[in-house]
């Protein structure tokens, strides 16, 4: 099988630091929202649009942009393929998930081919209606709208990342968006705006367990 169809990119989740689970309804990022992404190191949003890669895979090009109110940096979170996640459910760290770019319906994806800048790993956008792959779940704490993220490709593991090189035409000043090895570096995001649906209230859920355990 081709490299550019080994799958779409699936990403597991690492907060950078882990909060005390509180009951707040407004902290989580949850399924089913629509967000944008923000690199910490470089105030730039993760970024898709109809412009392909002139080297490499020749798929939809994702890039990173300092422009605030663009559409096409809105992202859905979703399960991976043939799994499910209710809407409204804060999303555990380490979950697997897809990204769906919402103006073109393609996942957030990576494939062994060179980003177009700096010869690292090149990010793209690719499939249909948000078609994925599935992946491991891990159980940890849960992604919180204030902290910083890390994303970890399952297929390749690399993390998703900025450059800080820019794009001239015809996406003049767009940021590269890469895979990196390391863990260091611009790979850490936090949610930005966007629509985030109501997160049920997860300290009662636990408490209402725990009686029902009793």
């Amino acid at each position: 099988m081709a490299l550019e169809h080994l799958g779409l990119l699936l990403f597991l989740i690492y907060l950078t630091h882990v909060g005390e689970l509180q009951a707040s309804k407004q902290i989580y990022v949850t399924c089913g929202s629509v967000i944008k992404l923000m690199n910490t190191d470089y105030r730039v949003r993760l970024h898709s649009h109809d412009v392909k890669y002139g080297t490499g895979s020749g798929q939809q090009s994702v890039t990173a942009t300092e422009v605030q109110e663009d559409i096409n940096s809105h992202w859905l979170i979703k399960a991976p393929t043939g799994k499910t996640c209710v809407r409204g459910e804060p999303i555990r760290c380490g979950s697997n998930i897809r990204l769906e770019h919402v103006e073109s319906k393609k996942n957030l994806h990576s494939h062994h081919f060179q980003s177009p800048l700096s010869a690292n790993q090149e990010i793209s956008c690719y499939g249909d209606d948000g078609v994925g792959d599935t992946g491991r779940p891990l159980d940890r704490e849960y992604w919180r709208r204030d902290e910083s993220v890390m994303f970890k490709h399952v297929d390749t593991q690399m993390y998703l990342a900025s450059s800080g090189r820019t794009f001239g035409r015809p996406i003049n000043g767009q940021m590269e968006v890469i895979g990196v090895h390391s863990s260091t570096g611009a790979v850490h995001w936090q949610t930005a705006e966007g629509v985030y649906l109501h997160a049920p209230d997860i300290a009662a859920k636990h408490m209402h367990n725990l009686h029902t355990e009793l």
